[in-house]
C-alpha cells in the first residue's frame, strides 16, 4: 500500500483559508513563477517548487477530502484536481443528486474506511488527504504517515485550521525535507510512530 499523506498550503500561523473558506494569498505561489506546473498553462511556479511538487502530485493515486471542500468546488466538475485517478469524499450526506455515477468519486461515511478504500484504489501511489477537519480526524486516528505543507508567508489571525480541531499532541519527525520556492516554503514531516 501506498503512504497517506496529508497536505495543503498554509499561512505561517496555521490556516488553510479565513472563517468564510477564501485562501487569500496562499496559493499565490501557484501562478506566480514562470515554469508551468501542469498542462492547463494557469499553474506556473519557480523551479524549485517544480522540482519539489511535480513528482509528488504525479505519485498521488487517490485524494480524500471533506464533503465541505466538495461542496466548494462543486465536485471540481465531475473531474479530480490535478490528474488525480480519483476522489473519495467523506461525508455524512448521500452523493449530490443528478451525480454522474461513472465519475471517479466515492462517497463514504468515515475516516477509517474513506483511508481503506483510497489505499485500495490507489495500491502502491500515494494516498493524499486534504488538510483541514478530515485531514485532523484521519491524523488522530493514527492512519497518516507524512505532513506535507506549503508554508505561505502571510498571518490570517483567523480562519480554518491546518490540522482541523485537533485536541491531542501528535509528534513529527525533524523535517526531512525543506524546499525555498518563491513566497513558499515546502516541509515534510513524517509522523512518529
Amino acid at each position: 500500500m501506498g503512504k497517506v499523506v496529508m497536505y495543503g498550503s498554509v499561512s505561517v500561523d496555521g490556516f488553510i483559508a479565513d472563517e468564510t473558506d477564501q485562501p487569500g494569498p496562499l496559493f499565490d505561489w501557484l501562478t506566480s513563477g514562470d515554469v508551468p506546473l501542469d498542462e492547463s498553462g494557469v499553474l506556473k511556479v519557480s523551479q524549485a517548487s517544480y522540482d519539489h511538487t511535480r513528482p509528488y502530485w504525479d505519485q498521488i493515486g487517490v485524494t480524500i477530502a471533506g464533503r465541505h471542500v466538495f461542496d466548494l468546488t462543486d465536485g471540481w466538475d465531475g473531474t479530480p484536481p490535478s490528474g488525480i485517478d480519483h476522489v473519495v469524499v467523506v461525508t455524512h450526506r448521500p452523493e449530490p443528486e443528478g451525480w454522474d455515477p461513472e465519475a471517479p468519486f466515492t462517497f463514504i461515511d468515515g475516516v477509517e474506511a474513506a483511508v481503506a478504500t483510497a489505499q485500495a484504489l490507489a495500491g502502491e501511489r500515494i494516498v493524499e488527504v486534504a488538510a483541514g477537519d478530515v485531514g485532523g480526524q484521519v491524523l488522530a486516528a493514527g492512519l497518516v504517515d507524512e505532513v506535507r505543507m506549503d508554508v505561505v508567508p502571510v498571518v490570517l489571525g483567523s480562519g480554518k485550521r491546518y490540522f482541523g480541531s485537533v485536541h491531542a499532541q501528535h509528534l513529527l519527525e525533524d523535517p526531512d525535507v525543506v524546499i525555498q520556492g518563491d513566497r513558499v516554503l515546502h516541509l515534510r514531516y513524517r509522523v512518529r510512530r
